[in-house]
């Protein structure tokens, strides 16, 4: 047989979306490394394979040595014995012969590879190197490559590429995970089949030089077999494709995101809006608003993909949730955790409680949650009740196992429930009393969880879900915002910039001589704010470049004399703002996300404070409105103690506004205003500033 090299010319087109199906579900294996010796890792690959393949896939051992039946001496020999080119070539090798036999696979007409050894970028420069001439190959071949650096992929009771052996016992299912390393692919895949919820694809990223996670979510928005996506974030190369690929998979798909990093913190720009949104924060704050519910830990994950999986809200702006529940205290955690989550748990309409005074005894709470005391021979009915309640969108069931009384699964399936709205169940007790209903259950499509806090934690999931979907469709797309603005702009300038945006400024003088300055405080409205004003300094405050409260002459000139002490060579005189609350909104370019919208507490203190929410650059108005409802800080926005109430419509007009302007303007890097003071007649920016890309600074940023 006649191998025919393989290489891309001009024209040539490679789908970076990629058709895996060549890596992911492949006719044809190979191992390269393959060996009769057990304990080796080719071996130990080669016989996963075997063990854990369909009777479609043929497999092969490479070995130079031929080691007899089931290998042969090259990827060349098996092509010709195959009789046309295999599908899928498994390296397991050393890192520094990998290069060469990637490209020997390409030449044969390989059109995925997997590379299980490490040795790659994660070891130093050579390993660097030796990747980068990986990425070469791919560039230049078009052979689609999982890996360096990985323990491979499953898709359970149909093939097992993955050098794991407990693999086997992993349940097939409806959920797809996607892990940047092995090791959380199998230690998530692990967890949610003993929970119950099987796996129909896993993958182990590794060092992603070819592969992505984009790419794995794209291929699988496409597998009719996955119905949701468990996502483990490290580090991202390109931010905002993974953010277009949730938001496209998340419309039909639920994906569920877990990150890495809480602790890492990005390299700070000069602002407070860089140094507030750190890559973690940032990271999981942008998945969010793409689509995917974010959680903090691997049994969230589980509760939420468990009911995901099943179920689905369609897409509202705030889900209401019924909770009923056979047992006060467990009904009690329930509220709880849902209430501290946000969820909104609707009082029930008059009709509602007093057909369920019908059905239960007097001492039962009858409201929302429904109590009924124990799972008594009313409680379908008390179901049927409740999920016809016009504030309710979906029903948590919650009792302790009595398969004596009642067989809660049966008891769903019988109810109109189920016919009216999704229902997610909680059965606690034994799993050996609990199986039966839990699979029951699971025929319904009705998720089960076993303990309070796992519902709890699943019906969030479900909310957080449906709200995101609601938001993406509610809003058109606006002109972006067209700025004259010399750079690098001091904060006169800056604010002569958001004076042309339509923000709310304080009255303003720029002087540059005592004279001038003595001239503006006689024609502004004392007291005055006196600062140096200086396009190369961004924080004032730190420098005693800000004087407050100036109102005669001597006060006047005394902040000047301090300001000369500094080198100022113009001062900016304004009139001082009512007192009122300090927040900041910021926008500014990610090295990973590209233009992102930050906000949160303002003044001197933001970053000791920290209390901060962050969108994208894509963020809506209705998104925008509802972004400061994700701060602690809040409540202090709604006329606290008879404070200033904030225009929620005004803020998002800002927040859109600045962050549309960044987006048509690649010369900037950062746009801030903080203090953002919120007052009884609106908001105002008491000090702004703009950062230049680097390609257009004067030089570095004080």
């Amino acid at each position: 047989m006649t191998v025919t090299v393989r290489t891309l010319t001009e024209g040539d087109v490679v789908d970076s979306a990629g058709n895996l199906d060549a890596l992911f579900a492949p006719t044809s294996i190979a191992v390269v490394g393959a060996s009769s010796s057990a304990g080796k890792l080719g071996s130990v690959m080669l016989a996963a394979i075997n063990r854990g393949k369909s009777g479609s896939v043929t497999s092969v051992g490479i070995n130079p040595k031929g080691e007899g039946d089931g290998f042969e001496t090259s990827l060349a020999a098996a092509t010709s014995t195959h009789g046309r080119a295999i599908d899928l070539a498994v390296m397991c090798i050393p890192a520094v012969a990998t290069p060469d036999a990637i490209r020997e696979a390409a030449d044969c007409g390989v059109r995925a590879a997997l590379i299980c050894s490490g040795g790659f970028a994660e070891a130093g420069p050579e390993g660097s190197r030796l990747q980068e001439e990986l990425r070469t190959i791919v560039d230049s071949t078009g052979i689609r490559l999982l890996g360096p650096n990985t323990s491979g992929f499953f898709r359970p009771a149909i093939l097992s590429v993955s050098f794991v052996p407990t693999v086997e016992y992993i349940r097939p299912g409806p959920v797809a995970v996607v892990a940047a390393s092995g090791g959380m692919n199998h230690a998530l895949s692990f967890l949610l089949s003993e929970s119950g919820v099987g796996v129909g694809l896993g993958v182990g990223l590794g060092n992603s030089v070819d592969v992505t996670s984009v790419d794995v979510l794209r291929y699988l928005h496409r597998d009719e077999t996955v119905r949701a996506i468990a996502l483990h974030v490290e580090s991202i190369d390109d931010g905002e494709a993974l953010l277009a690929a949730v938001r496209d998979v998340s419309a039909d798909k639920p994906i569920v995101a877990i990150v890495v990093g809480k602790a890492d913190v990005s390299a700070f720009s000069e602002s407070h809006t860089g140094a507030l949104a750190t890559s973690w924060r940032t990271t999981r704050a942008l998945l969010a608003e793409a689509g995917a519910v974010v959680v903090g830990s691997e049994h969230e994950l589980v509760d939420a993909l468990a009911v995901l999986s099943r179920t689905r809200l369609p897409a509202l702006q705030d889900p209401g949730i019924g909770l009923v529940t056979a047992q006060a205290g467990p009904g009690l955690m329930i509220l709880d955790d849902l209430l501290a989550g946000g969820v909104r748990v609707p009082p029930l309409a008059e009709q509602t409680t007093s057909a369920l005074a019908e059905l239960l005894p007097p001492m039962t709470f009858q409201s929302n949650p429904v109590d009924t005391g124990r799972p008594g021979a009313t409680f379908g009915r008390v179901l049927d009740v409740a999920s016809a309640d016009g504030g309710i969108d979906a029903l948590a069931v919650y009792a302790l196992a009595e398969p004596d009384v009642i067989d809660l699964a049966a008891v769903v399936g019988e109810s109109s429930a189920l016919a009216t709205v999704p229902v997610v169940l909680g059965i606690g007790g034994p799993s050996q009393v609990t199986a039966a209903s839990t699979v029951r259950a699971a025929e319904l499509g009705v998720p089960v969880r076993s303990s309070p806090t796992s519902l709890a934690a699943g019906v969030r999931a479900l909310v957080q879900d449906s709200r995101v979907r609601f938001l993406h469709g509610v809003d058109a797309e606006t002109a972006a915002p067209v700025l004259r603005i010399a750079l690098p702009a001091d904060e006169a300038t800056a604010k002569d910039a958001l004076d042309e945006l339509g923000f709310a400024t304080p009255k303003r003088h720029v002087c540059s001589s005592r004279d001038g300055a003595h001239a503006a405080l006689a024609a502004l409205q004392a007291p005055v704010a006196v600062k140096i004003l200086d396009a190369a300094v961004l924080h004032k405050t730190d420098i005693g470049g800000v004087h407050l409260g100036v109102r005669t002459a001597d006060d006047l000139d005394r902040a000047l004399d301090a300001l000369d002490g500094i080198g100022a060579a113009a001062y900016l005189l304004e009139e001082m703002a009512d007192s009122g609350v300090d927040l900041f909104l910021g926008v500014r370019r990610d090295t990973v996300f590209g233009p992102i919208v930050v906000a949160g507490v303002g003044g001197t203190a933001a970053e000791a404070i920290g209390d901060v929410t962050i969108k994208s650059g894509r963020v809506t108005p209705t998104g925008a409105a509802a972004m400061l409802e994700e701060l602690q800080f809040a409540p202090v926005l709604d006329g606290w103690r008879g404070g200033p109430t904030l225009d929620r419509k005004q803020f998002a007009r800002h927040a859109v506004t600045l962050a549309q302007c960044l987006q048509s303007h690649p010369e900037i890097q950062e746009i801030e205003i903080n203090p953002f003071r919120l007052t009884s007649a609106g908001l105002i920016a008491l000090d702004a500033v703009i950062v230049p890309a680097a390609e257009n600074s004067a030089g570095d940023q004080t």
